[in-house]
């Protein structure tokens, strides 16, 4: 009989994942129809490929051979390719060239997007009460890896963007050093069905960017590994087919892509983030030292207690903070779970709990982001990536400010996870059960609240990078840290606490957007 509740369980939940995935796609469907081609203002070839990297130690630090010269028979053949692809070409790869034409950091985030709401689904438990843990080591196993989470998401972010940002870097410097024109330069009979530019064509950023993902997304999302290949595949084509790049132009960029990305991939396997999840030790020890400190410390309300998620992400390492510096910006202790403001912040959730308004509600849902979704950190992306169309980057610079907002997220979320874990309080609803959540309970302490410390943090980077919308993010942050409070799972001063938390973090990556030779 348990055995066929938990498989009714499960089903339930994949058609609810599966939903609300179909549901992304289709906001996805609506708005490409918005997206123009890329065809970027400045191009940033002048300067582009000396900005400051991530992990790179120069833009050069993967060489990459000349390409062969544009007069050659060799040339010829690559060209005659593209002729070839044109003149068969069908309304699939007509479908292909709309599609990723928009740009290929845009569309890769939106792929990511993706993955993390198909993954974003909490184990069910054994018969036994205990709860299965994902293993990078057996993906396919269940439950499957990963359970993209907010923090996992977060970083996933992350290092995608971080290691496009470097790819793009070093693309920029190979361009300009080889200044390779684009096929349709050198044969004018060439069909353009992109928008002709001025930047050299080798190598390819479009394939360079299917390089360096395709081997990140495999190390984070490893069960999906067809899906990423063929996205890869569709982007390298769809460059031949429009006449923006010949082979030679694909082929050098995927491969020094995945060169920069085993870069990446070295860190990752090292950063932490395998150790997060804990173990029964570390989860009992973190409530019997709360309890010895005469607070009182979270509880798991799932049936059966289901263990902490990731109690020790906060100290997987930075890209921005130092050890030191994540314990500097720990917020002060929440107020004590026996004090005066503890008890009128709990009245505060329960009042909302009884007396939510309509309008209350649809912010609450609006910002949920909860199981199935691509988390806090995707919600702040796609925000991101909305604004970023009408800014008309081009694909390094799209890169770069992509790269920024996620590093801030990620280390938004160590930040935070770092001070959930110090404090472990309680949430509303475990003090109060007569409290009704409207968007369901985080298994993970209270304070501070994430969706706070993520909305804060991407909302000071973006209002530096667009500084006309700085009124319009700031609303935006507080208004998804005010949900947290309407939705009954967190007190104000987990809110509080959390937007002063993200906006410090925040302001680390504006102060490396000033200084890494983009500005």
């Amino acid at each position: 009989m348990k055995n066929t509740i938990q498989k009714t369980v499960r089903i339930a939940c994949f058609i609810l994942v599966t939903m609300i995935t179909i549901s992304c796609n289709k906001d996805i469907e609506e708005r490409n129809e918005l997206y123009p081609q890329l065809n970027p203002t400045n191009t940033d070839l002048t300067s582009g490929g000396s900005w400051t990297t991530y992990l790179l130690t120069t833009p050069s630090e993967f060489s990459l051979n000349a390409p062969i010269a544009t007069n050659t028979e060799q040339f010829a053949i690559e060209v005659n390719e593209i002729r070839n692809y044109q003149n068969n070409i069908s309304q699939q790869q007509k479908d292909i060239i709309k599609y990723w034409s928009v740009g290929g950091v845009l569309r890769w985030n939106e792929i990511m997007r993706t993955l993390v709401a198909r993954h974003n689904l909490p184990p069910y438990q054994n018969e036994d009460g205990t709860y299965p843990i994902p293993s990078g080591a057996n993906p396919f196993n269940y439950p499957q890896f990963p359970f993209s989470n907010p923090p996992y998401a977060a970083r996933a972010y992350a290092y995608v963007s971080a290691a496009q940002y470097d790819a793009m870097v070093s693309t920029w410097y190979y361009k300009k050093l080889y200044n390779r024109v684009a096929p349709y330069a050198v044969d004018l009979g060439i069909k353009v069905l992109v928008p002709k530019s001025t930047m050299p064509s080798y190598p390819s950023e479009d394939a360079v960017l299917a390089g360096v993902t395709v081997e990140m997304l495999k190390l984070l999302f490893p069960t999906e590994v067809e899906f990423i290949t063929q996205k890869a595949e569709e982007q390298k084509l769809y460059r031949i087919i429009s006449g923006a790049n010949v082979r030679s132009d694909i082929d050098a960029g995927y491969q020094l892509g995945g060169k920069i990305a085993a870069k990446f991939i070295a860190r990752a396997k090292t950063d932490g983030a395998g150790a997060a999840v804990g173990n029964p030790t570390i989860w009992a020890q973190l409530e019997t030292t709360t309890a010895a400190t005469g607070q009182i410390p979270w509880k798991s309300l799932e049936l059966p207690p289901r263990p902490p998620m990731l109690p020790l992400f906060g100290k997987v390492k930075s890209f921005l903070l130092t050890p030191d510096m994540i314990i500097a910006n720990r917020p002060d202790a929440p107020p004590s779970t026996s004090s005066a403001q503890f008890a009128a912040e709990l009245a505060e959730v329960k009042n909302f709990s009884e007396n939510n308004s309509r309008e209350n509600m649809k912010i609450v849902s609006y910002w949920a982001d909860g199981v199935g979704t691509f988390t806090p950190p995707g919600h702040w992306n796609l925000i991101a990536s909305e604004n970023f169309v009408l800014e008309n980057y081009s694909e390094l610079r799209w890169s770069r400010n992509m790269a920024l907002l996620n590093i801030t997220l990620m280390d938004a979320a160590i930040s935070c996870w770092d001070a959930k874990y110090f404090y472990f309080n309680p949430r509303p609803c475990q003090i109060d059960p007569s409290i009704k959540t409207l968007t369901g309970t985080p298994n993970f302490p209270a304070y501070v609240s994430g969706h706070s410390a993520f909305s804060a943090s991407a909302a000071t980077f973006l209002s530096h990078i667009i500084p006309s919308k700085q009124s319009i993010f700031q609303s935006m942050a507080k208004e998804a840290s005010e949900s947290r409070i309407m939705g009954c799972i967190h007190y104000r001063s987990d809110c509080e606490a959390g937007f002063i938390l993200g906006k410090k973090v925040g302001q680390l990556a504006v102060n490396r957007a000033v200084s890494d030779g983009a500005e």
